[in-house]
């Protein structure tokens, strides 16, 4: 990644985000962080961002953590599943590696560098899926498989994105 954060352009033209997401959960619920967008609207979704150059998946994600809940992640399992998001006309190639942390401590207290996230809560499961009704499905599809299929095997969801964000869009899954 670049000095700006700006991903490289693979050979198919399109910027190549790599981002880890951790699901983090105890006896208080799910971990979510609400992250605030340029527009001005506001999306819920677990922990997690892009991996920076130099970092490997796992130490992006407990950084990323970190940064944005507080919560300090000595051990990952994963990946649990991962997510690709396809999308020609916005210019962009997302691929997701998603990791449950098994052992973490520390207490929520926002310090996200990125100013994105403007809030973090454990949330029980009906909480969790109308916080999550505003937010891509391709956060919440595969996050809603592992908690309530017990997906946890890696499997990979893919996601085709028709149009650009500031027009009608079609996602379908493939």
């Amino acid at each position: 990644m670049s000095e700006d954060n700006i991903p490289p352009i693979g050979p198919d033209g399109l910027r190549q985000w790599q981002v880890a997401g951790g699901v983090v959960v105890d006896e208080r619920g799910l971990l979510l962080v609400e992250n605030k967008h340029r527009n001005g609207s506001s999306a819920w979704s677990p922990p997690g961002g892009v991996v920076e150059e130099g970092e490997t998946m796992v130490d992006g994600l407990t950084r990323e953590v970190h940064e944005e809940t507080g919560i300090t992640v000595a051990r990952w399992t994963g990946p649990i599943y991962r997510v690709e998001v396809m999308a020609p006309d916005a210019g962009f190639f997302l691929r997701v590696e998603a990791h449950r942390a098994s052992e973490f401590s520390g207490s929520v207290n926002i310090d996200d560098p990125d100013g994105i996230v403007v809030a973090a809560e454990f949330v029980d499961r009906a909480a969790a899926a109308s916080l999550l009704e505003g937010s891509a499905p391709w956060v919440v599809e595969p996050l809603m498989a592992h908690l309530d299929d017990d997906v946890d095997d890696g499997r990979v969801f893919r996601f085709n994105v028709e149009g650009r964000p500031s027009k009608p869009r079609r996602i379908s899954r493939s």
